[in-house]
């Protein structure tokens, strides 16, 4: 079964978005992604201070299986990045929504979180992509 925790908004792209403060975010990927993608070997991520449009792509995920693109769900500048995963990358599989966090934002434009996924919209929308 695929893990949805309800406090977070998500992207129909599986990326997944906590907010942390005023206008702080972070970011990752989902466990469905994470599991579509199998064992995570690499990511590659913007550096700190990169701006970023939402749904632009902002890094690559490798797997054994395929490399795929990662895309910011909001317009905002990484203030950090998640150092661990270059030595670490399984992270992003063993621990999507804690350690295996990418990237975290100062959102520019808050307004875009109210067109992102809900945990119940985005479990619907997984549901006809499960395997």
């Amino acid at each position: 079964m695929t893990d949805v925790p309800k406090d977070l908004k998500y992207t129909k792209n599986h990326e997944w978005v906590r907010t942390t403060g005023k206008d702080k975010a972070q970011v990752g990927i989902t466990d469905f992604a994470q599991k579509q993608l199998g064992d995570i070997v690499f990511i590659d991520i913007p550096t700190v201070g990169r701006k970023l449009e939402a749904e632009e792509a902002f890094g690559t995920v490798e797997s054994v299986k395929a490399v795929s693109d990662i895309f910011m769900p909001l317009t905002g500048t990484v203030t950090a990045m998640n150092e661990g995963l270059n030595d670490e990358a399984e992270l992003a599989n063993t621990d999507p929504y804690g350690d295996g966090w990418i990237v975290e934002l100062t959102v520019a434009k808050p307004d875009e979180l109210k067109q992102l996924l809900t945990a119940a919209q985005y479990e619907a929308y997984i549901s006809d992509r499960s395997e």
